[in-house]
């Protein structure tokens, strides 16, 4: 295996583990799934919360890839693209460090619209810039060829990419979420739901930071 592929083997699993992370993490909306659930005591309202609350998320991850896609395709600042969003995922990391409080928007959006809530979530916490280095690695630059016609391409093929890296981590944080959601609804109940809502604002700030930093350290290597 060539070092180009070792490379997109790893990204590809850092992106289903990044939606395994996100699945799992109680602010990102499971609790609201198995309270549907248990409300209507029925584990297909369970699976019909899950899924709005999939595609917010879904489109979240897409609002912040879709930009760079097109930047991409700057192939002379093909690096400094890359650096710059990795410092702005480190930034804000530290911002999140700083100001552990939930936007105060968030609390006018209602529970009920599971779509919306999880769209402002992941934007607010930073999701799909957690997702971003990751992309960027995936994404041609087209360095070997110019014209419109190749710069066409090149687009097309890096729009795939966002949508497909979205997908994929979007599928991982529903298997995920849903695997918890549906053992809490079956075994755990009410009570666990109540006090799940834990804290994990300081870990997922650091996880900001970490990813990009080690995507920093990566670009300044391969720059040189």
């Amino acid at each position: 295996m060539s070092d180009a592929s070792a490379t997109a083997v790893w990204l590809w699993l850092a992106i289903i583990a990044s939606g395994l992370y996100h699945g799992i993490n109680p602010g990102m909306g499971w609790p609201l799934a198995v309270s549907a659930g248990l409300m209507e005591k029925s584990p297909r309202a369970l699976a019909g919360a899950l899924l709005p609350l999939s595609a917010g998320h879904l489109l979240a991850m897409l609002i912040i890839l879709l930009p760079f896609a097109l930047l991409i395709t700057l192939v002379e600042w093909q690096r400094q693209l890359q650096a710059a969003a990795a410092i702005i995922v480190i930034g804000f990391g530290v911002m999140r460090l700083v100001n552990r409080r939930h936007p105060r928007a968030l609390a006018r959006i209602p529970p009920t619209k599971l779509t919306l809530w999880s769209f402002a979530v992941a934007i607010a916490h930073g999701a799909g810039l957690m997702l971003l280095p990751i992309y960027l690695g995936l994404c041609a630059a087209g360095a070997a060829e110019t014209g419109h016609e190749a710069a066409a391409r090149v687009i097309h093929q890096n729009l795939a990419m966002a949508l497909l890296v979205a997908l994929a981590h979007t599928a991982a944080m529903l298997a995920a979420g849903g695997s918890v959601a549906w053992l809490v609804y079956r075994y755990l109940g009410v009570r666990y739901v109540a006090r799940s809502w834990f804290n994990l604002e300081t870990v997922w700030a650091i996880s900001l930071v970490l990813v990009g930093a080690v995507a920093l350290t990566v670009t300044m290597v391969q720059w040189q």
